[in-house]
């Protein structure tokens, strides 16, 4: 399939492409490069035979994405393209409306008009905001309640799709969707061809790593209360190869009228201290952590429910082991103390 990847040059999307390379598809990546890299692209190129190109290009300019959608007429996007900064949302609220739900509806309208039948929607476990606590490990029918501007525009973008997919069914045309809601992506690829770069860096993996590589003069614990084996907040971490694998599992499935919502996780969760004890174990130094105050709305354990993608595409994660995680991090911020600049 050719298959356009919105925000290709980004952390997961580029992976993504990879993983459809390695897949033998014909990939068509775009980036405004805002948080996303080129030089990601670059290194993808001698994977490619000819496979790849890369487009800059803003999702929010509908005659760039009008053309590049009746140019290249892909038989499916995956949209990646997105604003993911939870506390920079509360801030600055306009800014992910614009990108998140702007862009999504640009993006649509281009697929509109090319007839495109195959979407994948990178969505956000953040559509869920705080679940009760019955309903941890999280399954797909957890009630929709984001907390966030983030989370709202990642459950617009949800919306927006299933209106979509009803009015192009109306119309005659053939077209399907899936969402992938994600819990905490982690890792890099373990060739170590293309890894995490992001400025700033808010994810908890990146940030004590960086502690232990120096970069940082401490980690913090946000609470150490928490009702839970070691008191601090439980989550699920899932490699960002098997998340690039599930979209790959997700564009084969959809069919004409295809409508699915999927969480993806490793259906457990790991905690705080035992990320910061598994970085120590792999990088073999010390650093200083600091314990802080709880920060407001956060739950002692969040996890997904993978039942549901398991049985359905028969996707199950396969780097589920916390060493190997963190292993594949480390070997790339290590190597890469510039990110894609090193």
């Amino acid at each position: 399939m050719r298959v356009l990847v919105t925000g290709g040059a980004g952390y997961i999307g580029a992976h993504a492409c990879k993983a459809l390379l390695k897949a033998g598809h014909e990939v068509v990546s775009l980036d405004n490069c805002y948080r996303g890299h080129a030089a990601a692209m670059d290194r993808l190129m001698p994977l490619a035979a000819g496979r790849l190109s890369f487009i800059k290009a803003d999702i929010c300019d509908e005659p760039m994405m009008q053309r590049v959608l009746r140019e290249r007429s892909p038989d499916a996007v995956m949209h990646f393209a997105a604003l993911a900064y939870v506390g920079e949302s509360v801030d600055q609220p306009l800014l992910y409306y614009r990108n998140n739900v702007q862009g999504m509806m640009t993006l649509l309208e281009a697929c509109r008009l090319a007839k495109t039948p195959r979407f994948v929607f990178s969505s956000s476990c953040a559509t869920y905001g705080q679940p009760p606590s019955d309903m941890i490990p999280v399954p797909e029918h957890c009630p929709q309640a984001p907390m966030s501007p983030y989370g709202y525009t990642k459950l617009v973008g949800e919306r927006l799709l299933a209106d979509f997919a009803e009015a192009q069914a109306r119309a005659g045309v053939t077209f399907g969707y899936t969402c992938l809601r994600y819990f905490n992506v982690c890792g890099s690829d373990r060739e170590g061809i293309i890894g995490e770069d992001h400025t700033p860096e808010t994810h908890l993996i990146p940030v004590v790593i960086q502690a232990a590589l120096g970069r940082r003069s401490s980690v913090a614990i946000f609470g150490t209360d928490y009702p839970t084996p070691d008191g601090t907040c439980i989550r699920d971490y899932v490699h960002v190869e098997d998340l690039a694998d599930a979209h790959i599992a997700a564009m084969n499935a959809i069919k004409d009228k295809t409508a699915s919502a999927y969480n993806l996780g490793i259906g457990k969760g790991y905690s705080v201290r035992q990320i910061i004890e598994v970085v120590r174990k792999v990088s073999g130094r010390d650093f200083k952590v600091v314990e802080e105050p709880r920060r407001a709305g956060d739950p002692p354990a969040v996890f997904a429910d993978p039942t549901k993608i398991n049985r359905e595409l028969g996707w199950r994660a396969r780097v589920t082991d916390l060493s190997e995680i963190i292993a594949s991090a480390y070997r790339w911020m290590e190597k890469h103390p510039k990110g894609y600049a090193s």
